[in-house]
């Protein structure tokens, strides 16, 4: 069935990648005696079952030398070993929930859906209803592919309960380790437009720093340039349209930690516009007086949350091996902002 699993109460607003899944890099020890893989993972990695290491090694998720290995395979003196293990379940009750759900895609090992803003992907305090798992336990359940009613598809990567946009689904245990370990290391190609505060004075660039916990605000993602703390993340943004106070950019992603782009944007002073959380909700750039105060409040309230949308994702497909390519165009709030925006820029 789909994972019960419920994020930190505090972190209803988990981010993406590499973080749904657990990662591993062994380079054998050139003084190691030979041994099975199987016994060796399972002296090595603390609270794997040889189940659970098993199930990984039949699922190829064991690989030596950047091939899969069988169990019985034995160990040799400077191996590298690279394991993808799912994180374990956590305590919760999934309630299947009948929506409407936009899926884009779908097929036996995977599904792609188009999130509206608004929507939590996960159950966690506070949200147990309404979220996009709980829709996904709905859908998925009625496929023949499930056991009554019981089958183990689920998220690969999350994003924001206020940003719209693409996710990929994993319809099974392998569709969804092939899909990490893309993620993990990086060749998943993901875009995200964002509408940023501020001018920029190049037409792209590249955002490089940490990004972890806020030591003031847990629920806040802080960026530490020097690496003293947090995740790496790397950023990357092109320039495509100059409204003037505002900037529209296209965001892809190297890394993918939790609010990476707010966080990144904040970071270089230039807050996503109407995101509240970090700083975007008020006027930062222009004066904040008269006729263009009340321009700016009224394209707040047409857009009243972060302005970020996941418009591509890119993946090879786990069974196929075929490149996958979706892209979903902007919802009409977003859309009606730059409106909005455009036509002050024309007017000036």
């Amino acid at each position: 069935m789909l994972p019960n699993t419920a994020p930190d109460p505090d972190d209803d607003e988990t981010g993406e990648g590499d973080e749904l899944y657990e990662h591993h890099r062994i380079v054998v020890d050139r003084g190691q005696e030979l041994l099975r893989i199987d016994k060796f993972l399972l002296n090595r990695l603390a609270n794997a079952s040889r189940t659970k290491i098993q199930a990984a090694i039949e699922a190829e998720t064991v690989q030596v030398n950047g091939r899969p290995t069988k169990a019985s395979y034995r160990i040799r003196p400077a191996d590298t070993i690279t394991i993808t293990l799912p994180e374990p379940p956590r305590t919760g009750k999934v309630e299947p929930e009948q929506m409407d759900l936009d899926i884009r895609y779908e097929d036996a090992e995977l599904l792609i859906v188009n999130k509206p803003a608004g929507m939590v992907v996960h159950p966690a305090f506070g949200n147990w209803e309404g979220t996009l798992v709980n829709g996904l336990a709905y859908h998925l359940a009625n496929l023949p592919t499930g056991r009554n009613g019981e089958i183990r598809p689920g998220l690969v990567h999350r994003i924001d309960k206020d940003t719209s946009g693409l996710l990929v689904i994993g319809k099974t245990e392998a569709a969804m380790t092939h899909l990490s370990q893309q993620f993990f290391y990086h060749t998943i190609e993901r875009s995200y437009l964002a509408l940023a505060w501020g001018k920029f004075d190049d037409d792209q660039g590249t955002v490089r720093g940490h990004i972890g916990r806020s030591l003031r605000d847990r629920k806040v993602q802080a960026v530490y340039p020097d690496g003293d703390q947090g995740k790496h993340a790397v950023t990357h943004y092109r320039v495509l349209e100059r409204y003037g106070p505002v900037t529209l950019l296209e965001c892809r992603l190297e890394t993918g930690r939790t609010h990476q782009i707010r966080a990144h944007m904040q970071y270089i002073g230039h807050p996503l516009f109407s995101d509240a959380t970090y700083g975007g909700d008020r006027i930062r750039s222009g004066q904040n007086t008269g006729a263009y105060k009340s321009f700016v409040e009224g394209v707040f309230a047409t857009l009243p949350r972060q302005a970020l949308h996941a418009r591509s994702l890119g993946f090879v497909h786990p069974r196929t091996g075929e490149k996958m390519f979706f892209e979903a165009e902007l919802p009409e709030d977003f859309s009606a902002a730059l409106a909005k925006w455009q036509a002050w820029r024309d007017s000036q």
